[in-house]
């Protein structure tokens, strides 16, 4: 496997904490990332606890698909076939907001974004590469409205926006995982857990002290994705959905409905001018 790995959403939480532990296991670390001064940040924090790490920060915008294009010619120009990808990063708007491409915006950097990225480096990972995606347990919730998406008159939920993009994470990992196999690249997603990042809504930020014994910090947050990136014990494995104890679960019945995935890829596909 190659030993450049690239991951979204590196500035804080797990992401942080994943690009730390691949710099120990002596992976290339490429941060892509919307504040490249938080990420410089990031990186010299890394240096410094592994000396000899490699790693390398590109400027990238999930809500933005110009960006998102600039950033995979960027990575591809630079850097040899990928043995990582990890689409670590996201976000939760409290209030209804609209990427520079008119998309909702929770659904624009947790799907959109991503989906883009890994279609345009799909053909410049190497034969055993991996790609990882963090999703959450909230998608059990999710119900797929892309009307919701593109009609600005919708209503709202900041709960219900976040557990669309993430039931659309596992639902592109399913779909993704079929168009490769038999390739050797596998994809997985996976629950990381309730972990106590900048995501958690300030009012549940407030309340965190009585949620110790549930709610992880970000070093035990990032322990699945870890495994699903290093361990040799899931070499091979694909198209699957793993909790924050890296085991294997069903997801819900609307994630593994293949007509629900196909409609979900060619709209993906439409909104963002994927290749195909």
């Amino acid at each position: 496997m190659s030993e450049v790995a690239v991951i979204t959403g590196t500035t804080h939480g797990i992401g942080r904490v994943t690009s730390r532990e691949l710099a120990r296991a002596g992976r290339t670390v490429v941060m892509l990332c919307r504040d490249v001064a938080a990420a410089g940040e990031v990186r010299d924090e890394i240096i410094r606890d592994v000396p000899r790490a490699k790693v390398e920060v590109v400027h990238c915008d999930l809500a933005s698909l110009g960006s998102v294009r600039e950033a995979a010619a960027a990575v591809r120009r630079a850097y040899p076939p990928l043995g990582l990808l990890i689409n670590n990063a996201g976000i939760v708007s409290t209030r209804r907001r609209t990427s520079i491409d008119g998309f909702e915006l929770t659904f624009a950097t947790n799907h959109l974004g991503p989906f883009l990225l890994t279609s345009l480096l799909s053909d410049h990972l190497d034969g055993a590469a991996r790609i990882v995606v963090v999703a959450s347990r909230v998608h059990y919730d999710g119900r797929l409205d892309l009307d919701a998406v593109t009609d600005r008159r919708a209503r709202y939920r900041p709960t219900a926006a976040y557990a669309r993009s993430k039931l659309a994470n596992v639902m592109h990992t399913f779909a993704l995982a079929r168009r490769l196999e038999g390739s050797g690249i596998s994809v997985n997603c996976l629950h990381p857990g309730v972990v106590a990042t900048n995501l958690l809504p300030p009012w549940l930020r407030a309340i965190k002290p009585l949620f110790t014994r549930v709610m992880f910090d970000p070093e035990r947050g990032a322990r699945t994705t870890t495994y699903l990136a290093l361990d040799e014990g899931v070499a091979g494995t694909t198209g699957r959905y793993f909790d924050e104890c890296q085991l294997p679960r069903p997801a819900s019945s609307l994630a593994n409905d293949v007509a629900l995935q196909e409609s979900l890829w060619n709209t993906s596909a439409k909104w963002t001018a994927a290749p195909h």
